[in-house]
């Protein structure tokens, strides 16, 4: 069985993700992305291919490594894609908005997809049945909302949030909870019903580090997966290997 490394390199973690063949068997949190670390890994797990998605500006030697040792590709605007891009600057579009899609592809095949994905930022993603990604939008992610109330005033405390926060705030740290989840829970309701409004028959598929914080207090019908990212880069991993 064929084992994959995919590399999710966000704003706020560095994650590896280990698949054999097509099932995702284990997810990692990097400490670093040194040749040391990327190399120990590589000893460890023996992969036949691996794929990078990276919003940072990573360690450029671990891309050496990872192509002296496995068929490796690096996601990029010029990358072989299950889906086609007409949309304007495709160079800007951010590697992990490409693996979103990509893994809504994969799952739902010949389908309109709704994509979104919570981290640092929201982003809104729409796939056609025709397999074209025709954009969509970005706003703050959570810990974004909680950290710009914070900084942008002078007496607002910086606040974690919490999964058991109630609707009416009795507290300043319950105010600015519900706030911020609850008016991004409306705010992700409010998105998927315009494009209901414009479009039939839609999935609509939810990933994202904050993703558990938000599904209880949707309205609207979701996939839910936390691994969406991974499980797109492995099949733009796999479709790279198969245009070869």
């Amino acid at each position: 069985m064929q084992t994959s490394l995919c590399f999710d390199f966000g704003n706020t973690r560095m994650k590896c993700a280990v698949f054999s063949g097509r099932d995702l068997k284990e997810v990692l949190v990097l400490d670093d992305d040194s040749s040391t670390t990327i190399s120990g890994l590589i000893d460890r797990y023996q992969p036949n291919q691996s794929i990078l998605s990276s919003v940072i500006k990573h360690n450029p030697e671990m891309e050496t490594v990872l192509s002296e040792k496995t068929a490796f590709h690096k996601l990029g605007h010029t990358s072989k894609l299950p889906f086609t891009t007409p949309v304007g600057k495709p160079e800007t579009i951010g590697a992990d908005r490409l693996a979103i899609c990509a893994a809504s592809v994969d799952l739902f095949p010949n389908q309109h997809n709704l994509a979104i994905g919570l981290g640092t930022c929201i982003t809104y993603n729409y796939i056609n049945k025709a397999h074209e990604f025709l954009g969509g939008s970005i706003s703050p992610g959570m810990t974004m909302r909680f950290r710009a109330m914070h900084e942008q005033t002078a007496l607002l405390p910086m606040v974690e949030p919490d999964h058991h926060f109630p609707l009416i705030g009795y507290d300043t740290k319950t105010n600015l909870q519900s706030g911020v989840i609850m008016g991004m829970a409306k705010e992700i309701d409010g998105i998927i019903d315009a494009y209901a409004l414009k479009f039939n028959n839609f999935n609509v598929l939810l990933t994202g580090g904050d993703m558990a914080f938000f599904v209880p207090h949707l309205k609207n019908r979701i996939f839910a997966d936390p691994y969406l990212i991974f499980k797109g880069l492995y099949a733009i991993c796999e479709f790279n290997t198969n245009q070869t």
